[in-house]
Parts: C-alpha cells; sequence; structure tokens
C-alpha cells in the first residue's frame, strides 16, 4: 500500500510529490497523460520567482527528475474511480487497483478552447490562454482577446497596460462581465470592442500574423491583424473522477482552503482544480506543497 497518491502530474502534483517524499511518505504520481500538463505548451516562462527564464518543458522535466531523485514513483494511465473505505482509498486504472492512505488530487483545469482553424497549430506561437504569464512577450504590439466575462475584460485591461491596442471580440452585444470592468474598458482608448462578433480563424506561418473574425447577425468577416490572440472562454477542471464525494462545488471545483483540506479525511485538492482567487505556477507548486504537508501531518496522527 502507498502512503500517498497524488492524481496529477502537473505542477502542483509533482510540488506535492516532491515535499511528500522529502517527508518519508511513500508516494506515487498518476497520471492519465504525460507529466507536466498545461505548462508544456509554454513556450517561455518568466513570471517564476528564481527563474528568469525556462520554457514550460524544460520547466516540468526539472520538476519530474528532482521528485523521481527523491523516490517518488509515476505512473501514465487514467483512474477510472475513487473509492474510500475505513480510511483507505482504492483507485481503479485500466491496469488494476492501486491501495494508499491519503491522495493529493491536482488534476488541473483545462481551458476552453474556441475550436476555431489555426487554435491548436498556434498555440504557444501566438496564441495563449494566460494573459498574465505571456503579456510581456507582446509588449507594444496589437493582440486579441476573445471572450466576455470577468477574466477577459480583466486580461483586455491588463494588456492594455503593455500593448499598443487590444481587440476585444464578444460573440453577445453586450459584456457579461461585472459593471465596473465595463466601465473600465470603455474608458480605455487602447481597447476596441469587437461584439456580436466570434473568432472564425487564426492564421499566419510560423506565430499568429491576423485573426478572422465572423459577425453573428450578417456573417460577414473581417481580418484583424494581430501578432497574438488570448482565450478567455473560461476553465473546465478535469474533476469528474471525484464528483461522487461530494467535495466539488457548482462549476466542479474543489471547495477545500488554503489548507487544501477537502470534506473527506485523507483527501486533499492542489492547484488549479482547487477554487481559488489566482491560477499560475506558483500557485500551484504553493498548493502542492500545502497539501503534502497536510498529508503527512494527517498520517502521522
Amino acid at each position: 500500500m502507498t502512503d500517498v497518491m497524488i492524481i496529477g502530474a502537473g505542477t502542483a502534483g509533482m510540488t506535492a510529490a516532491i515535499y511528500a517524499a522529502r517527508a518519508g511518505l511513500k508516494t506515487l504520481v498518476l497520471d492519465k497523460g504525460f507529466y507536466g500538463g498545461q505548462i508544456n505548451s509554454a513556450a517561455d516562462i518568466e513570471n517564476y520567482p528564481g527563474i528568469g527564464r525556462i520554457s514550460g518543458v524544460d520547466f516540468s522535466q526539472q520538476l519530474y527528475e528532482q521528485a523521481q531523485a527523491l523516490g517518488a514513483g509515476f505512473l501514465f494511465e487514467p483512474a477510472e474511480r475513487l473509492e474510500v473505505q475505513s480510511g483507505v482509498f482504492s483507485v481503479y486504472t485500466p491496469n488494476g487497483i492501486h491501495t494508499c492512505r491519503a491522495v493529493i488530487a491536482a488534476p488541473g483545469a483545462q481551458r476552453r478552447k474556441l475550436g476555431c482553424p489555426g487554435e491548436d497549430r498556434l498555440t504557444g506561437r501566438g496564441v495563449s490562454y494566460c494573459a498574465t504569464c505571456d503579456g510581456a512577450f507582446f509588449r507594444g504590439k496589437t493582440v486579441a482577446v476573445a471572450g466576455g466575462g470577468n477574466t477577459a475584460l480583466e486580461d483586455a485591461l491588463f494588456l492594455s497596460n503593455i500593448c499598443s491596442c487590444v481587440y476585444l471580440i464578444h460573440r453577445r452585444r453586450e459584456f457579461r462581465a461585472e459593471k465596473y470592468l465595463q466601465d473600465a474598458v470603455r474608458q480605455n482608448s487602447s481597447i476596441i470592442p469587437v461584439l456580436d462578433s466570434c473568432v472564425a480563424e487564426i492564421s499566419g506561418e510560423e506565430r499568429v500574423r491576423a485573426v478572422s473574425v465572423e459577425n453573428r447577425q450578417d456573417g460577414t468577416r473581417q481580418e484583424l491583424a494581430v501578432d497574438g490572440i488570448f482565450v478567455a472562454v473560461g476553465l473546465e477542471p478535469d474533476t469528474s473522477l471525484f464528483a461522487p464525494l461530494d467535495v466539488l462545488d457548482q462549476n466542479g471545483y474543489f471547495t477545500a482552503g488554503e489548507d487544501c483540506r477537502t470534506g473527506v479525511p485523507g483527501l486533499f485538492a492542489a492547484g488549479d482544480a482547487r477554487r481559488k482567487p489566482l491560477r499560475q505556477l506558483i500557485t500551484a507548486a504553493a498548493d502542492g506543497a500545502v497539501a503534502a504537508a497536510q498529508a503527512a501531518e494527517y498520517l502521522r496522527k
């Protein structure tokens, strides 16, 4: 039996593995894909304290090697079911059942995509899902933001301090964001709203060069010359595995607080799938450290 199983091998999960292994716990990390998660698609990271610049792949590789060197095991197959009985967790995968005394859930949250041509091909080459992470790479350039909620308008306002021009593309006639954000956008001369419209295509050879925008009322299209586009149409936490345990809010996020403890003893939540105000590498890593420390304390008691 494993002391702690970590579900998810992103930044939060691998940081949890480092801290759990250092605490002397027998640790196994389970992920349905490959270690690293979303950050692997980032060409450059410049906002992680102590590291001036690093690629997403290199960042993930260093976390993985550090966790492995400390004795954490990794298993790359999907978790299909999770059960808990008498303080023992059973994690079912296609190849068997793994038992443990504590679980750290770090499944992450996926950015919703636009689903238009060019999006996948140019992700990391002008298509971004995080203005805070990547905005600095577009200083003085023209960009677009797709979305109409709080995040989209906050991103547009943030980028307006960096970029020369920000097109704010929303499929409805009115934004869904809070009024103070809408007022701030209207008063900002660097932000150009493009309403009743959706992104039909993202084009460019090596990098984003333009977006084709289609009006939803009359079907006409216009092409906007941009150097990048930030997609802010929501997140989808990858938490369906944990739904039967009644530890999620109405949007599918873990209701765990800053101590990362859920309502199920021995189950801890870390990273982007936890309800929180900021989702960045640094907060994911912090969650992983806290969750592992809390798991160690739980197991000692």
